[in-house]
């Protein structure tokens, strides 16, 4: 019974640590992880009295800034990408409405030219109308 505490403590422990570092990260594993290294690291320069800055606790400094630039940087360029889909998004907006538009203008233009023409038509119709009639009076037609 004991050990069955002991290794449920363990692992609520365990998750408890995982939480912690995911959290410290911003929810990046790669970075939590590299966090991670580092204080391990560090605790073992700790434990055996090593002078800081040594290679391994360097190295994981290094790594865990690289990860913490990687993690921003990637952030940064989602950012832009969800911009770029806003702007994209609008842009296809006023193209649409300016489509309609230039449609509706189109259409409008149709009826008037046609509407012109059948007034034209119209009155060459009984000016043709008109001039059977008198021609037909002077040569003797109709």
């Amino acid at each position: 019974m004991a050990g069955r505490q002991v290794g449920t403590l363990a692992a609520v422990a365990g998750l408890g640590g995982i939480g912690y570092y995911l959290y410290s990260a911003g929810g990046d594993p790669k970075l939590a992880e590299k966090k991670f290294e580092h204080d391990a690291a560090e605790a073992a320069r700790k434990v055996k009295g090593d002078f800081p800055g040594q290679d391994k606790e360097a190295k994981k400094t290094a790594e865990e800034g690289y990860e913490a630039a990687r993690a921003k940087g990637q952030s940064l360029a989602n950012d832009a990408k969800a911009e770029a889909a806003k702007a994209e998004a609008e842009l296809q907006k006023y193209s649409a409405e300016a489509k309609k538009k230039f449609e509706d203008l189109r259409q409008e233009t149709g009826r008037e030219v046609n509407a012109a023409a059948n007034k034209f038509d119209k009155e060459v119709n009984e000016g043709i109308n008109k001039s059977k009639g008198w021609f037909g009076g002077l040569f003797g037609g109709k």
